[in-house]
């Protein structure tokens, strides 16, 4: 009795589903937050791609990735979470258009002096944990992982250069 109680339980969850691969990024990719063609943008991109739809929502910069995860008026049927990975991007301004690691899986490096394509600080993303400790070397910072970030890091106003961008209600201003 217990056992088909149990059995019946378990028919009532969904089925954990595999997450889509992660897509190429193409011109027509433009920014959920600014609306404007991430390709342009220097620095680490995001897709986020959502459980009813089969295409992802685009990012200028991981921060704003994330901050979707955290703002509580966007959808969190999340089916998957891809960044830039730096481990294999070219280079700063060419972060690639489909080298991309799933962000709970990756290692960020907060803090450092590098600026994001929307000219404020930037969570740093990277596959290998090495080449992450490798750039927060040269570059400042601390490594931690996707649930470490800290929040204020990503939704409280942060100093870049001489401008102060914040993230809130889904903007950025």
């Amino acid at each position: 009795m217990m056992l088909a109680g149990l059995l019946a339980l378990g028919a009532c969850e969904p089925e954990t589903e595999n997450a889509p691969a992660p897509f190429a990024m193409t011109e027509d990719a433009m920014g959920r937050y600014c609306g404007m063609n991430v390709i342009e943008h220097p620095g680490p991109k995001g897709q986020i791609i959502l459980a009813r739809y089969d295409e992802p929502i685009w990012f200028s910069s991981v921060r704003d990735t994330i901050a979707f995860t955290l703002l509580p008026e966007e959808p969190k049927a999340i089916r998957a979470i891809y960044v830039s990975d730096m481990a294999r991007a070219a280079s700063w301004e060419d972060p690639g258009a489909d080298n991309w690691v799933d962000a709970r899986q990756a290692f960020f490096v907060v803090g450092s002096d590098r600026i994001g394509g929307m000219g404020t600080v930037e969570a740093v993303p990277f596959s290998d944990e090495r080449k992450a400790a490798d750039f927060a070397r040269d570059h400042g910072g601390e490594v931690v992982r996707f649930d470490e970030v800290p929040r204020d890091y990503i939704l409280e106003p942060q100093a870049a250069g001489d401008e102060v961008s914040t993230i809130a209600g889904g903007e950025v201003n």
